[in-house]
């Protein structure tokens, strides 16, 4: 049972998977439309970049004062804090199904 839960959270994390890139790169779009101090900041080849995703994490998208990037924006930083904490549940749930068993 507990590797079945672990299981709906790989699930669960494919949904936020599906979300993000979604939202995400048309944050980006946005960001490089209307606010291209933001844009350099992020750097090149931002969607997977280690920096622009904890930019995206801290939420420093919030310090433009733009509604439509808010509206972007959140829903792609809600849909990555729902991959990365599905994984670690899952991860969670199959350790402790190897420490059961």
């Amino acid at each position: 049972m507990i590797l079945f839960f672990a299981l709906c959270f790989i699930g669960v994390a494919i949904a936020g998977a599906t979300a993000f890139v979604i939202f995400w790169p048309l944050s980006l779009v946005h960001i490089r439309d209307r606010h291209p101090e933001m844009r350099e900041q992020l750097g090149p080849g931002a969607f997977i970049s280690p920096p622009a995703l904890g930019w995206l994490l801290r939420g420093g998208y919030s310090v433009a004062g733009d509604r439509n990037l808010n509206g972007l924006a959140t829903p792609a930083r809600l849909a990555l804090m729902t991959i990365i904490t599905a994984l670690l549940m899952s991860g969670g749930l199959w350790l402790l199904s190897g420490a059961v068993a």
